[in-house]
């Protein structure tokens, strides 16, 4: 068995997610890593450090510079062949790009796997999280996204060779633009500690309470989806079902009153605070701290006593 994982990489930089995803693919075979981009040299060598990769496999060409789904998926069906697993982080890329591979190939995938009891059989999350289900795949040739915040992280220190693969040929889709949201706080979908903020705040201003307070203890910033349609959070600080799932070790929800769709975003937190003013709210009643009161006395005086 082969085992070949396409890394997860932005802005010159190996995704966190990535060493998670080898440590969760290493259960199936030996791991190679795909680095695919345009001038990805630095992203392949850092790549080239996670245990337990066997080598390296670098595409680089302007035509993967913006990591369409169809040049990626394209990319992948080159290279499936002598692999019986391809795996991909359960993110924007590679829930992206996996469907359309698995059309390539005419095979189904697993997708959002937290679990993998061997080769062929892999536990997901249904119902929104309040079910897992054990799928036993019969397949030739396995398709995975999986869910980094499930998997710990492999270590460091390896020293994998790099080949270079070929790259596809131009894709149809031509990439238009990117738009950002710059900010100098931890990757929301990895970090260990989260500061999310519900739409109890009532303005854009005023939602920036959790930021201050992110700042502080160095989390990453969450959103509902309320707050996110409302403007006041970027689509990608979304926690939930449709947006980001995340298991940090401390989470902190603010303002949230814990719809179904949020709490399936944070199952796999190890540790829940939830300061809200109704004591009914789902989230305060499965958090592990609940501060009953006003939002805009208990984060601010929260922020001043973390500062002293």
């Amino acid at each position: 068995m082969a085992v070949l994982v396409l890394a997860e990489h932005d802005l010159g930089k190996l995704s966190a997610s990535t060493a998670r995803i080898v440590a969760a693919a290493e259960r199936l075979g030996p791991v190679d890593l795909l680095v695919a981009g345009q001038g990805v040299s630095a992203v392949a060598a850092e790549a080239a450090t996670i245990a337990g990769v066997q080598k390296v496999l670098v595409a680089d060409s302007a035509e993967l510079a913006s990591l369409s789904a169809e040049a990626i998926a394209k990319l992948l069906a080159e290279l499936a062949e002598p692999y019986t697993h391809i795996v991909a982080a359960s993110a924007s890329i590679g829930r992206d790009a996996m469907p359309r591979l698995a059309a390539k190939l005419d095979l189904m995938p697993v997708t959002d796997v937290i679990a993998i009891h061997g080769p062929t059989r892999f536990d997901r999350p249904i119902y929104a999280g309040n079910a897992i289900e054990t799928v036993s795949s019969g397949e030739a040739k396995h398709l995975l996204t999986i869910r980094a915040s499930a998997f710990r992280p492999a270590a460091s220190g390896n020293n994998a060779p790099i080949h270079l693969v070929d790259p596809p040929v131009a894709a149809v889709a031509k990439f238009i633009a990117a738009h950002r949201t710059e900010s100098e706080l931890p990757e929301l979908s990895t970090a260990q500690i989260v500061v999310a903020g519900g739409v109890s705040f009532g303005s854009a201003e005023k939602f920036a309470l959790v930021e201050d307070l992110a700042r502080v203890i160095g989390a990453a910033v969450g959103a509902t989806r309320a707050a996110v349609d409302a403007g006041y959070a970027p689509n990608d600080w979304q926690v939930g079902q449709t947006g980001k799932i995340i298991a940090p070790d401390l989470y902190i929800g603010i303002g949230i009153s814990g719809a179904l769709q949020h709490l399936a975003g944070i199952q796999g937190a190890k540790k829940i605070v939830a300061i809200n003013k109704d004591p009914e709210a789902p989230l305060m009643k499965i958090a592990d701290i609940a501060l009953v009161g006003d939002l805009f006395e208990i984060v601010p005086q929260l922020i001043e006593g973390l500062k002293r």
